[in-house]
């Protein structure tokens, strides 16, 4: 007798919300530390603080760069 396929039980209602670190946003914009700090003290990057560590949610870098291609395009 064949056992039917496992079920993925999933405990999350919404997607998980992935966090990145000023050092990752730095690898993957090649920028320097202070261009991303930049980047985040004008708002051009959004971000949330939990204590003293600054994150980055993946969304928020996804759409700074689209708003970035989407103004060279223009």
């Amino acid at each position: 007798m064949i056992s039917p396929p496992p079920t993925v039980l999933r405990t999350e209602a919404t997607p998980v919300l992935d966090l990145l670190t000023v050092p990752q946003v730095m690898v993957r914009l090649q920028l320097d530390r202070s261009a991303v700090y930049d980047l985040l003290r004008t708002g051009q990057l959004a971000s949330i603080t939990l204590g003293r560590a600054r994150r980055i949610p993946t969304r928020a870098l996804t759409d700074f760069i689209r708003t970035r291609l989407e103004q060279d395009v223009a």
